[in-house]
């Protein structure tokens, strides 16, 4: 058993197939688009309200406060925003995967948004 600390995952105990943490994000932080190439994702929001853009471009936006659950599906790009300027939000993460930050990997909004453009503006050439 492991006390104290912020997170479980296979870099400290013999995790196989899940990992748990506290996250903290300070006021008006934003946490920078990303998806998770191979896990499903499950928050509890223990504090706080946040934003959550998500989707194809992060063009999907969902407000969340304490006491709300959310699910990421695996692949799923998202950006999340503490929506204060004062307090942190808190929430506890459970994935499935040990060891996620090997699996995480930065979505570049812009570049999906271009190429979204792209397919829907015809050629005229």
């Amino acid at each position: 058993m492991l006390r104290g600390g912020s997170a479980l995952s296979s870099s400290n105990v013999e995790a196989k197939g899940l990992s748990m943490k506290l996250a903290v994000i300070p006021p008006g932080a934003v946490i920078p688009a990303h998806l998770h190439v191979d896990f499903e994702t499950m928050i509890y929001i223990l504090e706080g309200r946040v934003r959550h853009e998500y989707g194809d471009g992060c063009k999907l936006v969902m407000e969340n406060q304490a006491g709300d659950f959310l699910f990421i599906e695996p692949g799923v790009p998202h950006e999340v925003f503490n929506l204060s300027d004062s307090e942190p939000a808190v929430a506890v993460i459970a994935r499935s995967a040990p060891d996620e930050r090997e699996q995480t990997i930065p979505y570049d909004r812009g570049a999906a948004m271009m190429a979204a453009e792209a397919l829907e503006t015809p050629n005229t050439s």
